[in-house]
């Protein structure tokens, strides 16, 4: 293993190390990064292999590319916020950036890349069509899911207890096959298409001349996918500009140009998102490279369930740099001896519904209009004893003296404009307020959702003493945020990008402000898993609908009352408190916002917390004003031997 002086000043980058049976493995999220690091011949970082348990990685030498600077730590050993962090994680040169999370990462090693070498066209195009490719969180988007969590878990847990998994294929696996199966959209496809037409035509007269037109079924099965091997593969490596391969230039003839776009054939996926690879084929290869291998030494036949994927897994190989990277990986890649006789035939319609379709069929049907207002809702509400009841503000006069702080704290940059910076001063007030009654010296504050770092740099002036953490997932926002931080002279703040889940660690106050949808609900969630207490001012209320990690209504009371239409209905109506509808209307909205939030805080309570459900003042700083403030059990934010009045002012620094 490397190790110079003049990497001094890289980031370091903490991969994971395994040792279930004391022999240290390398899990797939630490495969993954190695291998993109690989390709993209990437030196940017001191990379430093984290074991949970003392043992050696000299087993593991194999598997970690020669040109890398790797060196080997203990857990405890890490700086505290890549410890707060699931890995992989990356450690900036301050020392108070970190980015986590499998995408987050990834997408960053490239960034690094094209930082060190802007020619690398082939490391750009990982980032896929305008430069997004995995930037979706995966709460967000289930394609995100599917690739950065639900396939490594699915192949990790498969690789750990193999012997009962081998009748049934995993439902992420079957998911990506039928996936790759669908026909793909692509920019600007029009011309390929034509040109698939064209090529398929001549391949009928010269078969129809040459006698075959009697051929097989197999045969025509072989020929079929040779035409997409032939085209669409052609078209996806002159994207990637290999000098090799020539691009698609040739003019169809007129009476191809002639055929209407609807009548072209569909193109098939040559890689995991369409025709071009990217950043999600990158993370895929590991996973399916275990998996094939798996099944290929213990379950041969279960291959001929995945023609697709054994066609994508071959494609992948052709893609220039490829082969070596995986094989300075440790990863020696071939191709499954399958017949093609016993492929299904890709027409086949017996294919499993996918773990995809199944969320969006979900999503479509909760997502159908709604028809009437939220009356009889809250009516059936009302007949159940159940109405919003909103707290009084503790200390609605309360201000920060913002003439006397530092311009870096007011949130005036950009063009926001002059009332809409009061307004903000005037929810930043409202929020700062109840964290100071809740906090002590000592304790650590996260901003979730932070954004440019409103809340959290305003929390980490006003409390030296305590230790402040702002979590965002982008990257732009985060950046403007450090550059703010840096400017005030800031040494009790640090800078997490990541989405929630990738930040485990320990804090006492957990703050958001406007945090969108289902979001607010994420944070309350992290809030009460940590024993947290938490201060939240929700948003989007229209957002919010059935998730992986939730479903509504949330408390016990609701659920018994209301259907999961009618707390939509709610939802929907809860955003309709803008200023320019009629004072009526809003005053309904209102109180849809009451009742959608007084289930938020039934839930939190029935784990103990105590929550309070107040509106910000002035109530006019913001359409979405309420404000939910939840204590833990026990500690209720107080301290052993302090009384409650010791929580009626907030502390001042």
């Amino acid at each position: 293993m490397k190790h110079t002086d003049a990497q001094q000043q890289h980031p370091s980058l903490y991969l994971e190390v395994c040792s279930p049976n004391e022999e240290p493995r390398l899990p797939l999220h630490t495969s993954i990064t190695l291998f993109l690091l690989s390709y993209c011949k990437c030196k940017s970082f001191k990379v430093c292999l984290v074991s949970t348990k003392p043992s050696s990685t000299r087993s593991l030498r194999s598997q970690l590319p020669e040109s890398l600077d790797v060196s080997e730590t203990q857990m405890e050993l890490l700086p505290q916020l890549v410890r707060g962090c699931r890995f992989p994680a990356v450690l900036d040169e301050t020392g108070r950036l970190c980015r986590a999370g499998l995408a987050v990462v990834l997408r960053h090693i490239i960034s690094k890349t094209l930082e060190a070498d802007p020619s690398r066209n082939d490391v750009l195009a990982l980032l896929g069509f305008k430069k997004t490719c995995l930037k979706a969180c995966a709460e967000v988007s289930k394609w995100t899911r599917l690739c950065e969590i639900g396939i490594p878990s699915a192949v990790e847990e498969h690789l750990q207890n193999p012997t009962n998994q081998y009748q049934q294929l995993p439902l992420p696996i079957l998911t990506l096959e039928q996936r790759l199966a669908e026909p793909v959209k692509v920019h600007n496809d029009d011309k390929i298409r034509r040109q698939k037409l064209q090529e398929q035509r001549q391949n009928e007269k010269s078969g129809s001349t040459e006698g075959q037109g009697d051929m097989d079924k197999e045969s025509k099965f072989a020929q079929s996918f040779q035409v997409c091997d032939g085209l669409e593969l052609r078209a996806a490596l002159a994207k990637m500009s290999v000098n090799s391969v020539p691009s698609l230039t040739t003019r169809e003839n007129s009476e191809i140009r002639k055929v209407k776009t609807t009548d072209l054939p569909p193109l098939e996926h040559v890689f995991a998102e369409g025709l071009y690879f990217t950043l999600t084929d990158v993370v895929l290869l590991p996973c399916i490279h275990k998996y094939l291998c798996s099944l290929e030494a213990h379950a041969a036949s279960a291959l001929h369930q995945l023609p697709h994927l054994l066609r994508w897994y071959s494609r992948v190989q052709e893609v220039p740099g490829v082969l070596q990277a995986a094989k300075a990986c440790g990863m020696a890649l071939v191709i499954p001896q399958v017949s093609t006789s016993s492929l299904p035939d890709p027409s086949a319609a017996d294919n499993p519904t996918s773990l995809l379709e199944q969320e969006e069929n979900q999503e479509i049907m909760t997502q159908l209009p709604f028809v009437g207002g939220p009356r009889p809702t809250m009516t059936k509400l009302k007949e159940n004893r159940i109405e919003a009841v909103f707290t009084p503000h503790p200390c609605p006069a309360w201000t920060l003296p913002w003439e006397s702080l530092p311009g870096a704290i007011n949130p005036t940059e950009g063009k926001m404009s002059n009332i809409r910076a009061v307004r903000k001063r005037q929810q930043l007030n409202n929020l700062v307020a109840m964290v100071t009654r809740l906090a002590r010296p000592g304790y650590t504050v996260v901003d979730f959702c932070s954004g440019t770092g409103h809340v959290g740099i305003v929390v980490a002036h006003t409390l030296p003493d305590c230790q402040v953490i702002l979590i965002e997932n982008k990257e732009e926002s985060l950046v403007r945020a450090q550059i703010r931080s840096a400017e005030l002279g800031l040494t009790n703040i640090g800078f997490i990008q990541a989405n929630l889940d990738y930040f485990i660690g320990p804090f006492h106050i957990g703050v958001a402000l406007h945090a969108c949808g289902i979001a607010t609900d994420m944070v309350m969630e992290h809030c009460i898993l940590a024993q947290a207490a938490f201060v939240v001012s929700p948003c989007c209320y229209g957002f919010i609908q059935n998730a992986v990690k939730f479903t509504f209504p949330k408390s016990k009371r609701f659920r018994e009352t209301l259907t999961y239409k009618e707390h939509m209905i709610l939802c929907r109506f809860a955003d309709q408190t803008a200023v320019q509808l009629p004072p009526e209307r809003r005053l309904i909205g209102k109180q849809c916002m009451g009742l959608v939030d007084l289930d938020r805080s039934w839930a939190a309570e029935s784990h103990g917390y105590s929550v309070q459900v107040m509106t910000m003042e002035p109530e006019s700083c913001s359409p979405k004003n309420n404000m939910l403030v939840g204590r833990p059990p026990q500690k209720r934010g107080l301290k052993e031997g302090d009384s409650p009045s010791q929580l009626e002012a907030p502390v001042h620094n």
